[in-house]
């Protein structure tokens, strides 16, 4: 393609400024490099863009016909350019996130709502990573961020811990395990359990306490939201494992009971993945602090 940027901003100038001598002044070039560049396109297209012997210069049909994609496509680059660079720097983009755990939602929300007033021009979604595998999507660029309490060692991804969480079992107050200092795997033989609708293999319940110890609940009930959850523990209808961040409103007003899941407890980390290449942009960063000190209590800045 023979035709440049630099030619349209030229015929722009020319057009302005109604003479070479301008336009030449105005583009920081001597006045015989201008004249050379429009005839070089004369020359390729076989065709005048200008009248020289009017005064100022008039435009040929041709020459209209440059200057229109000029005044179109001029614009068009510049604000392309302005946002690369506002991405470059982490100013707008996009930051679409996966979730591998239901009870993220409650304290993500309000995080994002904080995130949103600082940083108005990327573009923020959330995306439940248990419907499919995050990672690919992370690595193929579908998503650019991953919660999640179980990091992977790769070379084009970065895991960054957020905050360190216990699961706990959830009980009704007058329940006969809340007189227990822990629970142990068999005392949940006869009990109805209640979790989100997700596979045992996503479960920390399941994989690293009951099937260790190879017990089965007698019932195992699911509920989408946290919120139904703890109405059914609090009314007995059952128990659930849920993170210490959920549960801290309802212990606090005695609506539920809580209780370590086994002697040492049930603790993990959870995560947030990101691409490596864009761990150093200002907006990823800022969510990644904005979540460590946020600790799932809401408290965060």
């Amino acid at each position: 393609m023979f035709l440049e940027l630099r030619h349209l901003r030229s015929l722009i100038a020319i057009d302005e400024e109604g003479s070479l001598a301008r336009a030449a002044t105005r583009l920081h070039l001597t006045q015989s490099a201008l004249s050379h560049q429009i005839r070089s396109l004369e020359r390729y297209y076989e065709t005048r863009l200008f009248l020289r012997s009017t005064r100022p210069l008039g435009l040929t049909a041709a020459g209209r016909r440059l200057l229109t994609v000029a005044r179109s496509v001029l614009p068009a680059v510049e604000q392309a350019e302005a946002d690369l660079k506002n991405i470059a720097q982490g100013a707008s983009g996009r930051l679409h996130i996966a979730i591998e755990c239901h009870a993220c939602f409650e304290w993500l929300l309000p995080l994002l709502d904080r995130y949103r007033d600082r940083w108005p021009e990327v573009e923020v979604d959330i995306r439940l990573g248990m419907s499919f595998d995050p990672l690919p999507a992370l690595q193929n660029g579908t998503i650019d961020l991953v919660i999640s309490s179980d990091p992977v060692a790769r070379a084009d991804l970065v895991f960054e811990p957020l905050f360190d969480y216990q699961a706990l079992l959830v009980m009704a107050p007058d329940h006969r395990l809340a007189g227990k200092k822990y629970v142990e795997a068999g005392d949940l033989a006869g009990e109805t359990l209640i979790t989100y609708p997700v596979k045992r293999s996503r479960l920390d319940v399941f994989t690293r306490f009951l099937q260790p110890a190879g017990v089965e609940p007698a019932v195992v009930r699911q509920a989408e939201l946290t919120a139904i959850i703890l109405q059914l523990v609090a009314a007995g209808r059952g128990v659930a494992a849920l993170p210490d961040w959920v549960i801290r409103e309802p212990l606090q007003r005695r609506r539920v009971s809580a209780r370590p899941l086994g002697r040492n407890g049930l603790s993990g980390t959870l995560y947030a993945g990101v691409r490596a290449a864009e761990r150093p942009l200002p907006s990823v960063g800022d969510f990644i602090d904005m979540a460590t000190r946020n600790t799932g209590d809401g408290s965060g800045a």
